[in-house]
């Protein structure tokens, strides 16, 4: 098992270039079984849980090829029949969005078998407004021997309302309506980027969609789909982190290919605790962390607000800000457990229930520390970049999740990391 060991202490300065979105590439390649055609995905990044799904796939008898290019992976997926309706717990386990194969598989073969997902240990993350949308849309749903099992003689559009916004339910819902006789509406549908992204992919397959990226979608289900070519958009919540990364440190940044309009919550928050980010273009962004960091107050929300995925991040960057800051969770209930690691680094941090507490600026002194989901593990990266010393982090599989290269990227811009086996 890998971890990473960091020498912190060194401001970053240089250039980094955003990844794809792993949370926009996932559901793409699941869009790719609504049709037989062959769907080319590009700027797709080279992290496990791409190569997790692509299993998944291969289990269900898909196609797939991958190519090397400049800026990602090229995938070809061709989805010409089904061998398999099953999508075992061996391989969702390893990831919550495998789910997202649910829609696809009944829309246009009309059964499914998979498992109940897994994914990272961040509190109940139920799929019943999943299942619940697929029964609105016609589907016969039971859960036996902790798989789903759905099934459906032609699929039929229909209103449906989240009682809570989901971002994989509506990409799930979304899909599955595309082939669905009829109009679907989807009220209080998910805002994110990611969901805007599947649903050009889907559009440019052929696809009837109104209202994506607002919380009201609406579907015209068509007969069949067709194959597509697709760029994936950036990683936001990857650029976050370079973001905070550079700020923590004491650095200058400058960040390309990326989506400034994806990130106004983070920049907005970052400039309230004193962080110097520039718009340079349509696609690039310059941080300068030069200046002296305050404590500010956050609480997640859905997207356009800030984003939860970058909450255990703006934690670390809080140890280093003057004054005390209070980050209130509103969407995960255990997604503080990096806080614990936090302080064994020299933290001043207090738990009460969906909020913490940070009292800043303490010094971070390095030490052995244990990554607990992905996010964490990259919130515990940031604070060993800002610590005296060394520090070691177990369990970095969680990082390689969803982050490309990272210790890569990072030492490329000055940091000291590298890569380490158990044995070393």
């Amino acid at each position: 098992m890998d971890k990473f060991l960091i020498e912190g202490g060194r401001p970053l300065e240089g250039r980094v270039t955003a990844s794809g979105a792993k949370n926009a590439a996932l559901p793409a390649m699941a869009a790719s079984l609504l049709t037989e055609d062959l769907v080319t995905l590009r700027n797709v990044p080279r992290v496990r849980d791409i190569s997790t799904l692509r299993s998944l796939l291969d289990e269900l008898g898909v196609d797939s090829s991958v190519t090397h290019e400049t800026h990602g992976n090229r995938l070809e997926i061709q989805a010409r029949k089904l061998l398999n309706p099953v999508a075992p717990y061996e391989l969702v386990k390893q990831m919550r969005a495998s789910v997202l194969v649910l829609g696809p598989l009944v829309a246009r073969f009309g059964h499914a078998r998979v498992s109940l997902p897994g994914g990272c240990a961040i509190g109940a993350r139920p799929i019943n407004l999943h299942l619940k949308g697929l029964e609105k849309l016609g589907a016969s749903i039971k859960i036996e021997h902790g798989y789903i099992e759905a099934q459906a003689d032609g699929l039929q559009g229909a209103p449906f309302r989240f009682d809570t916004t989901t971002v994989t339910g509506t990409e799930n819902l979304l899909m599955a309506a595309t082939l669905a006789a009829g109009e679907t509406v989807l009220e209080n549908a998910a805002r994110e980027p990611e969901v805007e992204d599947l649903a050009d992919l889907l559009q440019k397959m052929g696809a009837s969609i109104e209202g994506a990226g607002t919380d009201t979608i609406r579907i015209r289900g068509v007969a069949r789909l067709h194959g597509a070519e697709h760029n994936i958009i950036p990683d936001r919540i990857e650029v976050g982190t370079f973001l905070v990364a550079a700020a923590i440190t004491g650095g200058h940044l400058i960040l390309d290919e990326v989506r400034p309009d994806h990130l106004t919550a983070i920049i907005a928050k970052l400039a309230e605790a004193g962080v110097r980010v520039r718009v340079r273009g349509p696609h690039e962004l310059e941080v300068d962390g030069s200046g002296s960091l305050q404590a500010a107050d956050v609480t997640t929300h859905e997207y356009p607000g800030f984003a939860t995925d970058m909450q255990a991040q703006y934690m670390a960057l809080m140890t280093q800000a003057g004054g005390s800051a209070v980050i209130t969770e509103t969407i995960f209930e255990n997604r503080f457990l990096h806080a614990f690691e936090l302080l064994s680094m020299g933290a001043d941090i207090t738990l009460d229930g969906r909020r913490a507490v940070v009292r800043g600026k303490t010094p971070l002194s390095g030490a052995k520390v244990q990554a607990s989901d992905l996010r964490a593990s990259a919130s515990l990266v940031l604070a060993g970049l800002a610590a005296e010393g060394e520090t070691l982090i177990d369990r970095v599989y969680h990082i390689d999740r969803g982050y490309e290269r990272i210790e890569e990227n990072l030492t490329k811009v000055g940091a000291k990391i590298r890569r380490v086996s158990k044995s070393t």
